[in-house]
């Protein structure tokens, strides 16, 4: 099997990329970079031919910024296609404007921070099963 991630005729590109981040991208990897969301992201990540702004491997998520670029009809097609294929591989994509980023990186990463539970399995119990715990734990009061 071919190696799908960080192919080597992308390394160029890659670091292009990294080394002339937008101020969007250089604003959300202030605020995931070295584990401060519990996680490990990865920026200008390839997957396949693609090249993803931010990833991490161990929940398979991949954060996109859209700038202008990805406004026109092209632009569409080609992120539809591109999308596909990440959900192909279990990928999750999820998508900022550039105007989310601006107007609120916190927000943004708390959008993101929603993800993690349902990603890593760790999702928190329902109300329903709250419910059926504090019941079979309820304790009678004596007579």
């Amino acid at each position: 099997m071919s190696k799908i991630y960080n192919r080597e005729y992308l390394k160029d590109r890659r670091q292009e990329l990294r080394n002339n981040a937008t101020p969007t991208e250089k604003l959300l990897w202030a605020e995931l970079k070295n584990k401060q969301t519990g996680y490990k992201f990865r920026r200008q990540f390839s997957v396949g031919n693609y090249i993803l702004d931010f990833y991490c491997a161990e929940l398979k998520l991949c954060i996109e910024i859209d700038g202008p670029t990805h406004y026109g009809m092209k632009a569409s097609e080609y992120d539809a296609v591109r999308q596909k294929f990440l959900e192909s591989l279990g990928i999750t994509v999820v998508r900022f404007t550039n105007h989310e980023v601006y107007e609120s990186p916190y927000r943004v990463v708390e959008r993101i921070r929603g993800w993690f539970p349902l990603l890593s399995g760790n999702m928190p119990p329902t109300i329903e099963e709250i419910r059926e715990k504090l019941k079979a734990e309820r304790i009678e009061p004596k007579q």
